[in-house]
């Protein structure tokens, strides 16, 4: 209770009930206490969460700056360049020991003998409007090409050299064209010998459409995350481990088969190996073009769940 609260009960008495002179000056006496009590404690309560934020641990302020960015977010909308550039921020400044990783974790290590080694994937936070997660790599372990539908996805890689090859689709490019796309290299030759082989050797690449090399290098840590968007950035990509890695994911939204947000896994072929009608590249351009065709989930790809044993998140 302050000075104000004292007048307004002041104000509600008759001249007659007013106390005294020496009254008055004692009751002004502890009213001004009282409100001197009272903004130390919102003095207090201020420097409190000051120092709330300014000890707020890493992983928290990216789940709370998540929580902002994506707010009004959905499949296709991309945050402002202001909200993009924020989360970026946080999440460059994100290091391994602040989601609890290091490299001597048994996740970082082929343990069983297998061509393709197992991914382990540890789980921090997922609702409607985003996610966040780490991918644990071991040295070869590959994420093989996949999409990511409608979505804006920042990867942050936490330690370790990775090779990134992604793709965008080319802007009316062809697509569907199963029965126009063939190797050329054996359609010479079997048109002479059998027209039918011809035609079945085009119907078996259904899918294929033409796509744009976005990114095919190696990335070692401390690097910036990369970002990736519903229809540019590399929304096709594929990851492989060079040394041990960890890359932190953050999908906005996150997929979602019943909302139509399935993940697509891709083959992908050189420009050279197949020709369609009306597409022509420059030939000292032609790397920088390759055909995608769906196919279905790896039978070798091993994603393993784990208990995420970093500092605990305040969902809120």
């Amino acid at each position: 209770m302050g000075i104000e609260t004292n007048l307004v009960d002041l104000k509600g008495k008759e001249f007659s009930e007013l106390p005294s002179v020496t009254e008055n000056s004692n009751n002004n006496s502890n009213a001004n206490s009282k409100s001197i009590t009272s903004t130390n404690k919102n003095n207090k309560s201020k420097k409190n969460r000051r120092r709330h934020k300014k000890m707020l641990l890493p992983v928290q302020k990216l789940y709370d700056t998540c929580k902002d960015v994506f707010a009004f977010g959905g499949a296709g909308v991309v945050p402002s360049p202001e909200k993009i550039e924020r989360l970026r921020s946080v999440l460059d400044n994100i290091t391994p020991v602040d989601v609890g990783l290091n490299q001597d974790m048994p996740h970082f290590r082929n343990s069983v003998a297998r061509r393709n080694p197992a991914i382990t994937y540890l789980h921090l936070h997922e609702c409607d409007k985003f996610s966040m997660g780490i991918f644990c790599l071991p040295p070869s372990g590959v994420l093989p090409l996949h999409n990511h539908p409608g979505m804006t996805v920042f990867s942050k890689l936490l330690f370790g050299t990775m090779h990134i090859k992604s793709y965008d689709w080319v802007a009316d490019g062809p697509c569907n064209t199963s029965s126009s796309i063939v190797n050329p290299s054996e359609s010479k030759f079997f048109l002479l010998i059998s027209p039918l082989f011809f035609l079945l050797k085009a119907v078996q690449h259904p899918e294929m459409r033409l796509a744009k090399v976005k990114v095919d290098s190696d990335f070692t840590a401390p690097c910036n995350a990369s970002i990736l968007y519903p229809a540019d950035g590399g929304n096709m990509h594929c990851f492989t481990a060079v040394t041990a890695c960890a890359v932190l994911d953050v999908l906005g939204p996150p997929y979602s088969d019943p909302d139509g947000r399935q993940c697509t896994y891709y083959l992908d072929f050189p420009f050279t190996k197949f020709s369609a009608d009306g597409v022509s590249v420059p030939e000292e351009e032609k790397e920088g073009y390759a055909w995608l065709q769906e196919r279905e989930k790896p039978e070798d790809l091993a994603v393993v769940g784990a208990l995420y044993r970093g500092p605990a998140i305040v969902e809120h």
